[in-house]
């Protein structure tokens, strides 16, 4: 049962992607991408695909990992006995409270590590999932991967994640399905199941460009995204290029001569689209 419930964390992972691309991308890869869910769907058992299909109704995240003895997609406790079965995954186990299907959670996956805001600075807009010491405000000429690197890093030396190697050659393993780069120099890599907290942003400038696979990317968004968060993602992937499609807020990105100027840049440019 490990090698299935392997599949479907990899099919999860295609049908998301796919629908990134439906929602942000060119469509040019939809076809693409349907056939390898095809593909990893003919491979599963036929009482395994029945489970699958029925969550799929529901919606496109079918499986979630258990974090510290709860189903990270809901919030609800699994019992003792139900986490030692998903565990050994001897068999599938669903989420007694959302129905998804459990999947015992990497010890060496990258972690959502920040302090929790006390309710009296409960922050606001942009600010609820990113911070001016996220900002890099010049990731050089460098490759797709040490981009990443950089902005990874900077996430885990500011105390939000941990495990930065793992995040980053999940982040890549991402990009080997479908590159992220968008129109207007735009790249948004990034991993989902990042759990122990809410979604992570970090922004990073180059201006002299970086080769994302064959597209010239000047502006990268990475973000360390809990699998409960996944439709959110998706809108603010959306606003965030919506925002910087235009050339006001990129040339603002651009000439920021250090973090906070780029904070500056990243909040304004947001202003309407996280409230």
């Amino acid at each position: 049962m490990k090698s299935q419930i392997k599949l479907l964390r990899k099919l999860q992972e295609l049908v998301l992607t796919r629908d990134e691309h439906h929602q942000t991308g060119d469509g040019s890869q939809l076809e693409n991408l349907s056939g390898q869910i095809a593909e990893l769907q003919s491979q599963l058992e036929p009482q395994v695909r029945g489970v699958y299909e029925r969550l799929y109704k529901k919606g496109h995240v079918i499986m979630a990992a258990m974090s510290n003895g709860c189903c990270a997609a809901c919030g609800m406790q699994v019992p003792i006995a139900q986490g030692q079965q998903v565990k050994l995954a001897q068999h599938l186990v669903t989420c007694s409270s959302c129905g998804r299907i459990l999947f015992a959670e990497d010890d060496a996956a990258a972690r959502n590590v920040a302090e929790k805001v006390d309710r009296d600075e409960q922050r606001s807009g942009i600010a609820r999932f990113s911070a001016e010491s996220l900002m890099v405000v010049e990731l050089g000429e460098c490759s797709r991967a040490d981009a990443i690197a950089k902005l990874a890093n900077m996430m885990e030396a500011g105390g939000f994640i941990s495990n930065a190697d793992s995040l980053v050659s999940a982040a890549m393993d991402r990009e080997g399905v479908l590159s992220t780069a968008m129109g207007e120099g735009l790249a948004f890599p990034h991993v989902r199941g990042v759990e122990g907290g809410s979604l992570t942003l970090a922004m990073g400038v180059s201006r002299k460009g970086i080769d994302w696979g064959g597209t010239k990317v000047n502006i990268v968004f990475l973000s360390a995204i809990p699998v409960a968060v996944s439709a959110f993602y998706l809108r603010m992937m959306s606003a965030l290029a919506q925002a910087f499609n235009k050339p006001a807020n990129r040339e603002a990105a651009f000439s920021a001569e250090d973090q906070a100027a780029l904070w500056k840049s990243l909040v304004r440019a947001t202003r309407t689209s996280f409230k």
